[in-house]
């Protein structure tokens, strides 16, 4: 199964990831990181498809997908 790490240091919240992630896996957290954002956050990684799209739009370089 996927890993899918989010640096919520690096994120500003924007949610580019979560609007095109394929099959919605992504979803806005409530809890707010160091910077005063909303990061993603996943419960659902076993629908995740491997397709590395939030990790290759995130302007952050906040998401990283590790095997």
């Amino acid at each position: 199964m996927p890993k899918l790490y989010i640096e919520e240091k690096y994120c500003k919240g924007c949610g580019i990831c979560i609007e095109f992630c394929p099959v919605k896996v992504l979803k806005q957290s409530q809890k707010m990181n160091s910077r005063g954002y909303f990061p993603p956050e996943s419960e659902e990684m076993d629908k995740c498809k491997e397709c590395g799209m939030c990790s290759l739009l995130c302007p952050d370089f906040a998401i990283v997908i590790e095997e």
